[in-house]
């Protein structure tokens, strides 16, 4: 189950007031106090013996000399913030944004505004670390207020920047004539809203178009904006007896050290399209507009969304995270940083690495997943079940501990540091700021967290194959390093019975086109993945045929690497794979067309087990909810990987016999409502937006849109199949000569039309993803002949007095499937009314009787020997229209015939009510579940319904007589 409230304060709760002070602390503390009582008697201040503060002095001002220096020098300090109640409020960013823009009014030297910038920022950086020392401030209060401190800092010194070199070049402006600002990319830590006590803040600087400036001096907006920034960078960073204000780390632009200082968003986009690398689509995770022209700055998010997060799953991002780790591993080694909480074992960049590869892997199909924060992506990654919930709760608690951890070595002299201290000191003022009696127990805590990280670090990254490597003799008979016989033999050895089947298809494999086109990579991935292929395949019953379809994949999946590292990532996949492949070819299709599915292949807990009703909904909610409302693209591409990935659960649990047909159908069905009522919400909102409502004549308070979807043939009689069309007919109930009340007013009939045509458009336009479903319009009244969208009295006004008998017969398995439940519930009058009709027996008999004529005429497959199981004599096309013209013959007397749509539940009914003798309606019920059952397991098997003749010659013998009696008679 996920973990709930990955974020709460409730998780992670602060430090324990701190007790007494440690022996090994009590003498300098001593002298600390004293100093400072000193210092803040010889300045007339009395704050220290508030008695909100005294408690805390000992701790704060013990362990923290940043702190106890900054308020010795200026013990003004500690009195204005308490009289201020600053030193025990949260601040929000206005409010540290409205303090800085006092401090830094009317300054128009660049050495006053260096001076009152460093002066500003210790009072605050006193601030956050008194509060967080105290335990006042969580964990996230104290990175939210490190974060709204670099942001003022930056936008004010961006802004002061830009003014001064505007004196001298003008403002740069476009070529429309519209003056431009940069826009300053905020990367790591600070990006992600998570900036550590210390520490550097990574920066991009980054311009939309390029210009010239318009002032006394001439030059490109490229020059103009590179000469801001390195003055920027200049205001922050210049040590001056007041110190810095930030470290600006700038390697993380294009092109590193060597590259521009402010780059145009067109060349950004070319270089990383270009020359991008693995480790900078990490870096790109969290960046975030921070100063300067902020909707520019989105503007170039989404520029660069498609190189940070592949529209695919990316699971060659484990590759590259290991090779990073690699490096930082061998860095830790070489250097002697096993104590280092960031980048040792278990330290927080493996809590960062596990959650950016699934980031990487997925960010760009799930939308959850490209967040900036790491505590709410892995509340994401708990939500979708990508990890255990218990994983995510040890991930989440191992990381707050190490950041609390670190921003307690940081405050300690305001130093960038992540080593534990060496000496007793500090090893006893560590403990005692973290709420523990002694180190001993700081390091059990400590040692715990790191323990679980990497554990579970090594688990999620491990290589493929827990690192065994491929079979040395499988990976020669792939590679076909022996020859003849010495491969046969090799394959003979590894158990394979049908060994010369299997060299065939190896070598029809390394033969096809598909590897022209892999590259190295995709080779390399190969020679992993195939001999894990054919360790599965050799435990098959079949083990050629599970072969053939694992080598037809590979070769389906053409250069689509993402997909061979999943495989490869993934054995379990395989092992799950190889089962579905020896269920049946249906499978095997499925993933060839939609190589999406392989990823439901990875956790076998949910592969088999179809989501119900409930949870369809709420998946719906998690891939959609993201998405930005005006992006059709994007939401009809997710619908179609929503409607794939749970057809093809469906698929799984059906062809292992976890499911029987009834239960295929409920399921199948469930799925099409669930994307109807979510298709209709889009269009809905799409055409509202621009035209406005319609006004709904149905005298009922909640009556909402007034359109409604009605379902017939299997979707409304729950009978679904995997590659059934969905019949619909379209309802509204506009009010007579109205139009919608928005700001382009359209009629209501046209209105409805342009509804219609939108929801058929979403449903069966074919994108990169294919269609979602076919839809047939043909049942609606008048046919093709008739309007899209039915006014709601107009279909009762044909219904009952122009419709066909065959027209009635579709009203049997009539229902409505999404939108207004008012309209639906009208519609359901209608039907009741046109099925109670009175009718004349023998005219309806003869009615029903033709259109079973012209239907074999025009439908009928079979040939001489052959048995059609829907068309044919006997067959299912015969137990429904028996059921219809029962329900039209009887329904005015036995309103119980009209509750039901499916075939097996109006049996029941009809058995109940003695419309037909009890054992003639089970026969029919029993022939119905055969003959279903039948075509539906050679439907899997990708044949048509048509059998021989003499099979399930018992049932459709029976079927025909009962046929005989009650319709030819």
């Amino acid at each position: 189950m996920p973990a709930k409230n990955l974020s709460d304060s409730a998780l992670f709760p602060g430090p324990k007031p701190a007790g007494e002070v440690p022996d090994l602390l009590r003498s300098r503390v001593d002298q600390r106090i004293d100093a400072i009582s000193q210092a803040f008697g010889q300045a007339g201040f009395a704050a220290h013996k508030d008695s909100r503060i005294s408690p805390f002095l000992p701790l704060v001002v013990g362990v923290s000399d940043f702190v106890f220096s900054a308020l010795c020098r200026d013990p003004g300090l500690l009195e204005e913030l308490v009289e201020t109640g600053e030193l025990f409020l949260p601040s929000f960013s206005e409010d540290i944004s409205g303090r800085l823009g006092l401090a830094l009014a009317n300054i128009e030297e660049e050495e006053a505004f260096k001076e009152a910038l460093r002066r500003f920022r210790q009072r605050e950086m006193v601030r956050i670390a008194w509060q967080d020392l105290a335990g006042i401030a969580g964990l996230l209060q104290t990175m939210g207020e490190l974060c709204a401190l670099a942001d003022a800092v930056l936008e004010r010194t961006v802004t002061f920047a830009h003014e001064q070199e505007a004196l001298r070049f003008g403002q740069p402006v476009d070529e429309s004539g519209a003056s431009r600002q940069m826009v300053v990319m905020a990367m790591g830590k600070l990006g992600g809203n998570e900036l550590n006590f210390s520490s550097d803040v990574d920066l991009v600087f980054a311009f939309e178009k390029e210009g010239q400036t318009i002032g006394p001096k001439q030059i490109q907006s490229s020059d103009f904006f590179a000469r801001v920034a390195r003055r920027a960078t200049r205001i922050l960073t210049d040590n001056t007896p007041l110190g810095f204000v930030y470290r600006v780390d700038l390697r993380l632009r294009p092109f590193g050290g060597s590259g521009p200082m402010a780059m145009s968003f067109d060349a950004m986009e070319d270089y990383y399209q270009t020359q991008g690398r693995e480790w900078e689509r990490y870096a790109w995770i969290k960046a975030r507009p921070v100063a300067g022209d902020i909707a520019a700055g989105e503007r170039l998010l989404a520029i660069l969304r498609p190189f940070v997060f592949r529209r695919y799953l990316d699971y060659g991002a484990f590759e590259s995270l290991r090779e990073m780790k690699r490096m930082i591993t061998e860095q830790v080694r070489r250097k002697g940083l096993s104590h280092d909480i960031k980048i040792g074992p278990g330290g927080i960049r493996e809590v960062e690495f596990v959650v950016q590869a699934l980031q990487l892997i997925r960010g760009g199909v799930v939308p959850q997943l490209s967040g900036r924060s790491l505590l709410g992506s892995l509340q994401a990654i708990s939500d979708l079940s990508l990890l255990p919930g218990h994983v995510c709760r040890d991930l989440a608690q191992a990381y707050v501990f190490l950041r609390r951890s670190e921003n307690r070595l940081q405050e300690f002299a305001d130093r960038q540091t992540h080593k534990l201290p060496d000496g007793d000191f500090g090893r006893e003022s560590l403990a005692w700021t973290m709420g523990f009696g002694s180190w001993p127990l700081y390091i059990e805590a400590l040692d715990d967290h790191r323990g679980a990280v990497h554990g579970h670090f090594q688990e999620l990254l491990a290589p493929g194959g827990a690192g065994e490597g491929p079979d040395a003799r499988l990976l020669a008979a792939w590679q076909g390093q022996e020859e003849g016989d010495r491969r046969l033999a090799a394959l003979i050895e590894s158990g394979f019975k049908d060994s010369r089947k299997i060299q065939d298809i190896l070598d029809r494999l390394r033969r096809s086109s598909a590897m022209d086109n892999l590259g190295a990579r995709g080779r390399e991935l190969l020679d992993r993945l195939v001999p894990l292929m054919l360790g599965h395949a050799v435990h098959a019953g079949d083990s050629a045929l599970v072969m053939e379809k694992f080598a037809g994949l590979i070769e389906a999946l053409g250069r689509r690497v993402s997909y061979l590292s999943l495989l490869a990532e993934n054995p379990q996949a395989l092992e799950q794979l190889a089962i579905l492949y020896e269920a049946g070819p249906f499978v095997a299709q499925l993933i060839e067309r939609h190589p999406v599915l392989l990823d439901e292949l990875t956790d076998p807990r949910t592969l088999y087990t179809p989501p119900q009703r409930v949870e369809l909904l709420q998946l719906m909610a998690l891939r959609l909810d993201p998405v930005a409302p005006d992006d059709l693209e994007e939401i009809m591409d997710q619908l179609r990987v929503f409607q794939r990935v749970n057809t093809f659960r469906v698929a799984a649990a059906d062809v292992t016999g976890s499911c029987y047909i009834m239960r295929v159908s409920d399921h199948l069905t469930n799925i099409a409502e669930v994307v109807l009522e979510k298709v209709v919400d889009v269009a809905w909102r799409d055409v509202t937006a621009r035209h406005g409502k319609p006004p709904c004549i149905i005298r009922e308070p909640e009556c909402g849109t007034g359109f409604c979807v009605i379902g017939l043939g299997k979707l409304g009689g729950i009978e679904l199949a995997y590659n059934s069309d969905l019949d619909l007919v379209f309802l509204h109930s506009a009010g007579p000569d109205s139009s919608t009340d928005g700001p382009k007013p359209l009629d209501s009939s046209t209105f409805f039309a342009r509804l219609g045509q939108r929801i058929i458009h979403i449903l069966s336009t074919p994108t990169a993803a294919g269609i979602l479903y076919a839809t047939d319009m043909r049942l609606r009244p008048s046919g093709q002949a008739g309007v899209l969208v039915s006014h709601i009295q107009g279909f009762a006004g044909y219904q009952l007095n122009e419709a066909w008998t065959w027209e009635h017969q579709a009203l049997v398995r009539a229902r409505p499937v999404a939108g207004d439940p008012a309209v639906g519930r009208k519609f359901e009058e209608i039907r009741s009314q046109v099925l109670t009709l009175v009718r004349e027996p023998e005219a309806l008999r003869n009615d029903v009787l033709a259109m079973r004529k012209r239907m074999q005429k025009e439908l009928l497959e079979e040939k001489p020997g052959e048995f059609d199981l829907k068309q044919g004599a006997g067959g299912m096309v015969d137990i429904e229209f028996l059921v219809q013209y029962l329900v039209l013959l009887k329904a005015r007397e036995h309103h119980e015939l009209l509750r039901w749509t499916d075939n097996v539940r109006l049996l029941e009914t009809i058995a109940s009510l003695r419309l037909l003798p009890e054992r003639d309606a089970l026969a029919l019920n029993d022939a119905y579940l055969a003959l279903r059952t039948e075509a539906h397991r050679l439907n899997l098997a990708g044949q048509k319904a048509i059998v021989g003749d003499r099979r399930l010659d018992n049932f459709r013998i029976r079927v025909r007589e009962i046929w005989n009696h009650v319709l030819e008679s």
